[in-house]
């Protein structure tokens, strides 16, 4: 593999791995703030974002090293609303500015699976996103999100709120191979 896409895998594991533990921390804030909808959704991107690290992680297939990871992660936040928000940037910038670089210094590098991995988790990062503003605007007016069951593909990490779709549109994994938080 070449080494500026084995550095950004490392470096995808990491901040996908850093999101999975903010938002654990994040959904039992929103928990004892009385959001536990909200609590949900953390918890479920929570599963999302493990998914996507194991999948960067799995397709680095090196020998057992050292490496180091740069990775932008967002910390702090006081309240449900100041999370929510803070899981819009994070989310944002993974869209907007990480994966799509990402994708493209795989593409031309011709590392397909490292490819198919960032690509999973940019298309699982634009649900989070959507999900999580959706979510704020809920808080935002004093309310819990109103969210039905929330399904993770455990493939790809993509997530769906209400009823699960016969197969994934990202990878076309059956409905069987969704976690649902209910």
């Amino acid at each position: 593999m070449h080494s500026i896409t084995a550095s950004n895998l490392r470096n995808a594991h990491g901040g996908e791995s850093m999101a999975h533990m903010r938002y654990m921390v994040w959904a039992e804030a929103a928990e004892q703030q009385g959001f536990a909808n909200i609590a949900r959704l953390f918890r479920a991107v929570s599963f999302a974002e493990t998914i996507h690290g194991t999948n960067h992680f799995r397709e680095l297939k090196q020998p057992v090293a050292d490496a180091l990871c740069a990775s932008v992660a967002v910390f702090g936040g006081d309240s449900t609303s100041m999370n929510l928000q803070g899981a819009i940037m994070g989310e944002t910038y993974e869209i907007t500015e990480m994966y799509p670089a990402f994708l493209e210094v795989a593409k031309f590098q011709g590392e397909e699976s490292a490819h198919k991995s960032f690509y999973y988790a940019l298309s699982g990062e634009k649900t989070h996103a959507a999900l999580f503003q959706r979510a704020k605007e809920a808080v935002d007016s004093k309310k819990d999100a109103a969210f039905g069951p929330i399904g993770v593909c455990k493939g790809c990490g993509w997530t769906h709120d209400g009823a699960m779709p016969a197969t994934c549109p990202i990878c076309g994994a059956t409905k069987e191979k969704f976690q649902t938080f209910a």
